[in-house]
């Protein structure tokens, strides 16, 4: 299998004021992050609040940047990329939030939503764009009325499908989903995840899957890193996460 990401010593430390006379502290996020995702498989990375894992989900999707360490998107370093590369490797990175109401428009319909990585990154006419994402739309169980409608008029399980869709439009090497079921009612996370899983066995592509919720992870994960006070602590196969945790924290 391909490795589509790599992460090397990853950190990220923000400077955080302590008040008039104290100076400022030093708040390390992330401290030493280090893994490797094949393509077809999926990481979950588990852990309470607080201990980096959105952190880590924005460096790995180039929102932010690391304050040391090394990040490869399919073999190309990040670190010293120009601006031409990190288009690139923004395609083939790309992000599911956990609130789906919030990372939508609701002043744009959902068809055009889902056209705009088309727009910005292809030269697809318009007629090719909106073939593709009806296309989409069938894939992740939308119907075609569906496409002049607004996000407030669809189900909390419906707006994350968009979400999920929008997100697999360029068809990215990799895909990072932040709590992507937390906000959902228990009867719809099962079909959400069934539904990354199928599009994850029909295009290939990575997942870093964060979360709290273990039973979720053991649904999906191939490998699972724990991670505490923003370092991984324990990583491995799923099977042996659970049936033999090492770790204190884990356990």
């Amino acid at each position: 299998m391909a490795v589509v990401l790599t992460a090397r010593d990853l950190t990220r430390h923000y400077e955080v004021s302590r008040g008039l006379f104290k100076g400022h502290a030093t708040v390390r996020a992330l401290n030493g992050v280090s893994f490797e995702l094949e393509a077809g498989k999926t990481l979950a990375v588990v852990g309470e609040s607080g201990c980096g894992k959105s952190t880590l989900a924005r460096a790995l999707t180039l929102i932010e940047e690391p304050s040391s360490g090394s990040l490869k998107i399919a073999g190309q370093e990040v670190a010293g990329a120009d601006k031409a590369q990190r288009k690139q490797l923004r395609k083939d990175v790309q992000m599911v939030f956990q609130s789906p109401y919030a990372s939508l428009n609701p002043r744009q319909k959902i068809g055009d939503q889902l056209a705009e990585p088309l727009l910005i990154n292809t030269r697809l006419s318009a007629a090719e764009r909106r073939e593709k994402v009806q296309a989409m739309m069938k894939q992740v169980g939308l119907r075609p009325e569906h496409y002049q409608r607004y996000p407030h008029m669809f189900s909390g399980g419906q707006r994350q499908r968009i979400a999920l869709a929008r997100a697999m439009m360029l068809q990215p090497k990799v895909l990072v989903a932040d709590e992507p079921t937390s906000a959902l009612d228990v009867s719809i996370q099962a079909q959400v995840l069934n539904l990354f899983m199928d599009l994850q066995q029909e295009f290939n592509t990575g997942y870093v899957f964060i979360s709290h919720n273990l039973a979720v992870v053991q649904h999906v994960a191939d490998d699972v890193m724990v991670m505490y006070l923003g370092r991984p602590v324990e990583i491995g196969p799923k099977h042996d996460i659970y049936a033999r945790p090492l770790h204190p924290y884990t356990q």
